[in-house]
């Protein structure tokens, strides 16, 4: 299985979109700091995760998320947990 996932930063209140095979060491890298793009941007949360069978359609979905409309739909999927965290919309 392959997870698409979305993460907030308490820092910065921004989103982080991605996927993976094993997102509980997925999340643990970036909780860690060895991710780059959110070494800075921690601590982080889980806000919303997505499955797949393939590698192809979590990259496809990842891809769509990170898209004007794709964002555009997580906001609403996921906006009482994006009020909570004063999410900056990007």
């Amino acid at each position: 299985m392959y997870s698409v996932y979305v993460l907030i930063s308490f820092r910065d209140h921004r989103l982080y979109i991605g996927q993976t095979n094993d997102l509980h060491r997925r999340f643990a890298e970036h909780c860690r700091g060895d991710v780059l793009s959110t070494m800075s941007r921690r601590p982080l949360k889980i806000l919303f995760v997505e499955s797949f069978l393939t590698r192809l359609e979590a990259v496809r979905r990842e891809k769509w998320l990170k898209s004007g409309a794709g964002r555009m739909e997580l906001k609403r999927i996921i906006e009482p947990s994006l009020n909570k965290y004063k999410y900056i919309h990007k």
